[in-house]
């Protein structure tokens, strides 16, 4: 992890416009000034459960896994968060440590700031306390609605879901069809709550009817509307 200078800050804190918006410019200085810059390697832990809270963290560039270690030590992806999201935060409100590990699905960018300011900001700022709940109560309505697909949906529609959810998250490349992130067949696994065996032959069997085109690690989505009602459907 290495800290920037103070001219890669500026084009940071431009890139986090929507969120800056909501702050008085007194409260975009503060951040500016504590704010820390750490470049990440492809799996590189940003955080790991039983850590104490310290930092709030965005994502500037790159893309990023939340992991569960479960039963066993088997480890399940919880969720993905996408460029400019908060994250990192809920552990401190909840008098945590963390439970859950972020690590990097490719090279990242990301940028933290002490909790301390994060909350100072929260109790002098009410536009950006709303914007901060809606934020959570988002991401708890998506948790209830994941915890229900990964228990009662099949196999075909929880990998379905996988795909349209990070199709939905990351977008497409230049070509409309490839999805922007190449995921190993573990990660595909443990998004959609199936052994790696299952993954592999789900992603053929969609293949094979057309829905998807894979090669390697890329997948192209052909058929969206489809295999968004295979997700629909379970």
């Amino acid at each position: 992890m290495t800290i920037s200078a103070n001219q890669e800050k500026d084009k940071i804190v431009q890139e986090m416009a929507s969120l800056w918006d909501v702050l008085s410019s007194e409260q975009a200085e503060l951040l500016k000034a504590n704010l820390s810059i750490g470049y990440y390697k492809k799996n590189e832990t940003i955080y790991k459960e039983v850590d104490d809270p310290v930092n709030v963290f965005s994502l500037i560039h790159g893309k990023i896994k939340i992991t569960k270690d479960g039963i066993s030590g088997r480890n399940q992806i919880v969720r993905t968060v996408k460029p400019m999201e908060l994250f990192g935060y809920r552990a401190y409100f909840a008098h945590q440590n963390y439970h859950t590990s972020a690590i990097a699905f490719e090279p990242c960018t990301i940028v933290f700031f002490p909790i301390s300011v994060f909350t100072q900001i929260l109790k002098e700022n009410t536009d950006f306390c709303f914007y901060i709940i809606s934020h959570l109560a988002t991401e708890l309505g998506q948790a209830d609605d994941r915890t229900v697909n990964l228990t009662q949906k099949h196999i075909r529609g929880r990998l379905a879901e996988a795909l349209i959810t990070l199709k939905d998250k990351y977008g497409l490349e230049e070509d409309g069809y490839t999805l922007s992130i190449y995921l190993s067949r573990d990660d595909l696994a443990s998004m959609s709550n199936m052994t790696t065996s299952n993954a592999i032959r789900t992603l053929s069997s969609f293949a094979n009817e057309h829905l998807i085109a894979i090669d390697g690690r890329k997948i192209k989505i052909l058929e969206e509307d489809e295999l968004r009602r295979v997700s629909t459907l379970g």
